[in-house]
């Protein structure tokens, strides 16, 4: 049954480890042993069949099989030591693997820890960007009355004529049905009045009379044109349009104003 068990024992090392020339030499030893072993049951079987034959043919017998007995067990205990030695490499081995393995491991984790510090630093360094150049958020879209309030402003608290009456421009594009839309139209023709686009400013207060001749600008806007006309050098027609002042807007504070004009020429 050892023999067995050590027969066994050098099969699954061998499935484990590739033959090497200590193992070639071992499964030859063994082989002798089995040889050896086969002779040694042999012989028993022939001394036990002349055991009558007489003592000394006996007692030699018997010696030769204790001896080779003894010499068969000198043998496995140095098989055995073989079998112990190639575990012990095999263990080796093992370790060794596992030790490589630990440190690929470490260096992995070393370079993960690496990558992960770099993604930091990359994050780090776009955020203060991000803070030095905020994203402009868009304007909030002004009402109607906060563009026309601008424009009056500009027009009459800043003498920007220019800005103001583009400001108007883009209030009555957007706002044609606003309460203040005519308003807006009337300080058009005022913007370019302080411009000096006095031909312009003829034309846009010619518009606010035409179209809505009923609404309080348009005494002004009449007057206002009639001045334009004076700014021209053209004082027949600036006469002429304060006269219609009068005789169409009497009771305004324009139709007064019209009178004090007339009143100097």
């Amino acid at each position: 049954m050892r023999l067995i068990f050590i027969l066994l024992s050098l099969f699954l090392l061998s499935g484990c480890v590739p033959p090497s020339q200590n193992q070639l030499r071992m499964e030859m030893d063994l082989a002798e042993m089995k040889r050896r072993l086969a002779q040694l049951e042999v012989r028993s079987v022939e001394t036990t069949q002349s055991e009558i034959a007489g003592g000394d043919s006996l007692q030699r017998q018997t010696a030769e099989l204790l001896a080779g007995v003894d010499n068969l067990r000198v043998e496995f205990q140095s098989v055995n030591g073989r079998i112990d030695d190639l575990g012990q490499d095999n263990r080796a081995l093992a370790d060794e693997l596992q030790l490589i393995k630990d440190d690929m491991g470490l260096q992995l984790n070393s370079l993960t820890n690496r990558v992960a510090e770099l993604e930091d630093r990359i994050l780090n360094q776009k955020v203060p960007a991000q803070q030095q150049q905020p994203e402009q958020q868009p304007e909030p879209e002004l009402t109607a009355e906060q563009l026309y309030q601008n424009a009056l402003d500009a027009i009459r608290n800043q003498d920007e004529f220019s800005a103001g009456r583009k400001m108007l421009e883009s209030f009555a594009d957007k706002y044609p049905d606003h309460e203040l839309y005519i308003n807006a139209l009337y300080w058009i023709g005022e913007a370019y009045y302080g411009e000096k686009q006095y031909e312009s400013a003829i034309l846009q207060f010619q518009d606010v009379i035409s179209k809505y001749p009923s609404h309080p600008k348009a005494a002004a806007a009449m007057l206002k044109q009639a001045l334009s006309f004076n700014a021209l050098g053209d004082g027949e027609n600036a006469r002429t349009t304060m006269q219609k002042v009068i005789v169409e807007y009497p009771d305004s504070s324009q139709a007064e104003a019209a009178k004090k004009y007339l009143e100097k020429g």
